[in-house]
């Protein structure tokens, strides 16, 4: 059965717009945004308005954001209304008129305004310590845009929303009960062996059985993103991606240093956990049933049974590491920003959504009372306070950081919070789930390794076929593989990943995570040497927003930004020594 929500609802639809606490200088606040003509004058207005001095391009650069978080606001809302419930035809049909009629008419006219800032001789007269940053993403924007790349856009929009929706639509009947796939891992995680098998089968072969058209979805889904970078002038569609991503601070080369780094010194450390696993099992082979139960097959941890619990459990871990954090998270749990459990419909994962005009998070996830879900909401409560911290600016832009650094928020909170979570278990438990999540590490960021090297893969081999793609996943399995045994299992193995959505959403978009981790490690580290200078150094960090580049953003974070084995070697030095301490401490 679904774990209660008690009174934790997603009360999104009842945030009015625009908020007293931001309204709006430029755009109507009775503007009927489901229609693409009430965009249109305002749009022309700032295509047209003449820009004479320094101020007043500062002054077009923020009513263009005002107008830019009032349309993202909307399309961000009814996205969350169609992942909530993949089976509301309503909501779906909101969302993708909106994407196909509004969105694309919005593109070329925008293009437009991107050419008027990047042509204003008023242009180099700002403040470049603190419009560089947005000039050069500007720039990078004005560059790639293709008309005709629009409606294939569209294409791919579409696309991605019937993935969701065939995931979000998958559940099995186990034991005379239907579950969704996601409350089929309670199972998985039973110290009942059989009883894990059963589970782990059933959820593989549900997955199996849209394999065929999941390809289909990711075959069309590459013919068209090719198309989209050649028609920018692109031939290798990963070039394109990276500079779509801005990434200037790395290359394809550095991904690949990081791949080698991950298999000389974190697959060791994998292996020896494995190995440590099967023995304590006292089994012959690491089946993939076998990798998610606690070793000694004690029962898996329960750290909650309603949503209200896991929320208030979070709450107080979050006024313990840092007392505004706390009061962030309560004001999301006032205003209902927070669709916590898993349910028939919804789509699978978890995520955090800017709510760009109010300037406030929302937190999307499929908890069913595992411990995972607890680290899961920690991770997503790390977004959302990045949203808070950068509420203040009035740019849009720069309320978005990069994706590597965003990820240093979330999965920092990961461990700073697990410093905490005894407000879930007793000292015993704590240690475990502690010790849980840096053996998680290792695993993903092999994880990391493999799907990221499987999409340099994918989109430097185009015209290959599904049989071909599942091989060479095949092949990085082997390559960062801790010796799980698949036999008998091999075709569900090929197809293992089509669960992981950001394939399908946003290609290139996973060797963030391994980046980030370096970083949350190192805030992890400072916070244990001086925990008030690490979180200050954090919020700072996390303050700046998209304003610095890259290494800019993990310096003010009292961390570095580096992909090599210089960092990683040291790295799980430090996560292997953790674990250690944590299997003392949860052995008594």
């Amino acid at each position: 059965m679904p774990i209660s929500n008690d009174n934790i609802i997603n009360r999104l639809s009842e945030l009015k717009r625009p908020s007293p606490e931001h309204p709006r200088q430029f755009v109507p606040d009775d503007l009927d945004l489901s229609e693409w003509k009430n965009f249109e004058p305002l749009i022309n207005n700032l295509a047209d308005r003449t820009i004479d001095s320094k101020e007043a391009l500062e002054q077009w650069l923020i009513d263009e954001s005002e107008l830019s978080v009032v349309i993202s606001e909307e399309r961000t809302r009814r996205y969350v209304a169609a992942t909530c419930a993949t089976d509301d035809k309503d909501a779906e049909r909101s969302y993708l008129n909106y994407i196909s009629k509004i969105i694309p008419k919005i593109q070329p006219l925008w293009h437009k305004l991107d050419q008027k800032l990047m042509n204003s001789d008023q242009l180099y007269k700002l403040d470049q310590k603190r419009y560089s940053i947005l000039i050069r993403h500007r720039r990078t924007h004005n560059e790639l845009f293709r008309e005709e790349s629009i409606q294939l856009n569209v294409e791919i929009t579409k696309l991605i929303q019937q993935y969701q929706k065939i995931m979000g639509g998958m559940t099995v009947d186990f034991k005379g009960n239907e579950h969704t796939l996601q409350r089929m891992w309670v199972y998985v995680y039973n110290q009942d062996r059989d009883l894990r098998r059963e589970a782990w089968t059933a959820i593989i072969k549900r997955e199996l059985q849209d394999s065929e058209q999941i390809d289909e979805i990711f075959d069309k889904l590459l013919v068209l993103r090719i198309q989209v970078a050649r028609n920018a002038g692109y031939n290798d569609f990963r070039m394109y991606q990276f500079r779509l991503n801005n990434r200037f601070d790395y290359t394809p080369d550095d991904c690949f240093f990081f791949h080698e780094a991950i298999e000389k010194y974190v697959v060791p450390l994998a292996r020896k956990l494995q190995e440590e696993r099967r023995k304590v099992l006292g089994l012959d082979t690491i089946r993939p049933w076998d990798k998610n139960c606690d070793t000694g097959c004690t029962k898996p941890l329960k750290p909650f049974q309603t949503v209200k619990q896991l929320v208030d459990g979070c709450r107080e871990i979050f006024y313990k590491v840092d007392s505004e954090l706390g009061d962030w998270f309560q004001k999301m749990i006032d205003l209902g920003l927070l669709d916590l459990s898993s349910r028939k419909g919804k789509a699978p994962g978890g995520y955090q959504v800017a709510l760009s005009e109010v300037r406030l998070p929302f937190i999307f996830m499929n908890a069913v009372g595992l411990n995972s879900d607890l680290f899961t909401l920690l991770h997503e409560a790390g977004h959302a306070f990045h949203q808070f911290a950068v509420s203040h600016d009035p740019i849009m832009t720069y309320r978005s950081a990069p994706k590597e650094f965003n990820e240093v928020a979330s999965m920092s909170m990961e461990l700073l919070g697990s410093g905490y979570i005894d407000t879930f278990y007793n000292v015993r438990d704590a240690a475990r789930a502690r010790r849980n999540i840096f053996e998680d590490m290792t695993w993903k960021l092999i994880s990391v390794a493999i799907n990221d090297a499987f999409q340099h893969w994918i989109y430097t081999h185009p015209g290959h076929s599904p049989d071909e793609r599942s091989d060479y996943y095949v092949k990085l399995i082997e390559r960062f593989g801790s010796g799980v045994d698949w036999s008998g299992y091999e075709d569900l193995q090929r197809n293992a990943w089509h669960v992981i959505g950001q394939l399908f959403r946003a290609p290139f978009y996973y060797i963030e995570y391994g980046i980030a981790q370096l970083g949350a490690l190192q805030v992890w580290l400072n916070s244990l040497k001086d925990k008030e200078e690490a979180i200050e150094a954090y919020k700072n960090a996390l303050s700046l927003g998209g304003s610095r580049s890259l290494p800019e953003l993990f310096k003010t974070a009292k961390t570095k930004f580096d992909l090599s084995e210089k960092i990683i070697e040291p790295m799980m030095i430090e996560v292997a020594n953790e674990i250690e301490r944590q299997w003392k401490m949860e052995s008594g």
